[in-house]
C-alpha cells in the first residue's frame, strides 16, 4: 500500500470523524439528579431543578442528559466524582464536595400551619410551639440534624415533637410530601420544613399558611437561610465559569420558575430588564 494511499485513507477517516461530530451537535449538559425528589427533580422532568436545567441547556445551545441517582449519602461520590455527569443543579453554596457557582437563590426554613387555626408562629420562641404537635425533618444523626431540630432541642421542646425522616419513603411518588400532608390531616399542628417544600402546601385539600422562620436569641450559630448554587467537580473551573455566565443571563427565568413552584425566597428576585 503506497504512503499516498494510506494518507488518503487517514484524511478520509479524519473527515468522517469531524463530520460525525458536527452532525451530533454540541456536547450535552450532563446533569446529576434524583429521579424521585419532587419538588426538586424527578425522572418525568416535573421538578423546578429539571426546569432550570432545561433553561440552562437552552442558553448553552445544547440539551440535558441525566444521570439518575437517589440523593442519599454518596450521591456526589457515585455520580459527579465518577464522571458519570458534570453538574448538580442544587447544592449549598460553598459545598465542600464540589466547586460551586455563586448562589442563584436563597431560601429559608418555614412553618406550615392550617389557615383555619389562626396566626402562625414566626420564631421557635413562640409559646404555641410548647403546646402544639410539631413536625420536624430529621436526618437521623443528632449532630447532623437540621437547624430547626437543634433549635427546638435548645429550648427543651422535645416531647411534643414528631420526626419525619428527611429522605422520606422513596417507594412513594413524592417522598418529601408526608410532613406537609400531616398538617393538612391534623396529624400534627405545625410542620417545620426547608422552604421549597412549600410546594406541597399549595397542593393540599385545605388552605395552609407558609411562614418564614425568624431566628431568635437562642439560635446563635443556627442558620435558617441558605444560598443554593450549582456544583461541578473541584477542578472544573472552566465549566464553572461557563455555567456561572449562563446563570447570570437566565436569572430572571430562574426566578420565574422558583416563583411558579412557590419557593420562599430569602433574597429579592432579580427584575427582568425593561
Amino acid at each position: 500500500m503506497s504512503s499516498r494511499f494510506r494518507k488518503g485513507i487517514g484524511a478520509a477517516a479524519l473527515f468522517a470523524m469531524l463530520a460525525s461530530a458536527a452532525a451530533a451537535g454540541p456536547a450535552p449538559l450532563r446533569v446529576c439528579a434524583d429521579p424521585n425528589n419532587l419538588p426538586f427533580s424527578n425522572q418525568a422532568g416535573q421538578g423546578f431543578e429539571n426546569r432550570i436545567a432545561e433553561a440552562l441547556a437552552a442558553e448553552l445551545g445544547t440539551h440535558v442528559e441525566y444521570t439518575w441517582w437517589a440523593q442519599r449519602r454518596g450521591f456526589i461520590r457515585n455520580t459527579l466524582k465518577e464522571r458519570l455527569c458534570d453538574l448538580v443543579i442544587g447544592v449549598p453554596a460553598g459545598f465542600e464536595q464540589a466547586l460551586t457557582t455563586r448562589p442563584y437563590y436563597r431560601s429559608r426554613y418555614v412553618f406550615v400551619t392550617r389557615a383555619e387555626d389562626g396566626p402562625a408562629p414566626h420564631s421557635l420562641d413562640d409559646p404555641m410551639l410548647r403546646r402544639k404537635i410539631v413536625g420536624v425533618q430529621l436526618i437521623g444523626d443528632d449532630a447532623a440534624n437540621a437547624p430547626p431540630a437543634h433549635g427546638l432541642a435548645r429550648r427543651g421542646i422535645v416531647e411534643n415533637v414528631r420526626g419525619f425522616m428527611v429522605y422520606g419513603d422513596y417507594r412513594t411518588a413524592a417522598p418529601l410530601a408526608p410532613i406537609v400532608e400531616a398538617v393538612a390531616r391534623r396529624d400534627i399542628d405545625v410542620a417545620i420544613v426547608w422552604g421549597p417544600l412549600a410546594y406541597f402546601a399549595a397542593r393540599q385539600p385545605v388552605p395552609l399558611h407558609v411562614t418564614p422562620i425568624e431566628p431568635g436569641a437562642t439560635d446563635e450559630g443556627l442558620p435558617f437561610a441558605f444560598g443554593i448554587a450549582m456544583g461541578v467537580r473541584r477542578k472544573d473551573e472552566e465549566l464553572r465559569q461557563h455555567i456561572q455566565a449562563a446563570i447570570e443571563k437566565i436569572q430572571p427565568e430562574i426566578d420565574a420558575i422558583l416563583a411558579e413552584y412557590g419557593v420562599p425566597r430569602a433574597d429579592p428576585p432579580q427584575q427582568p430588564p425593561s
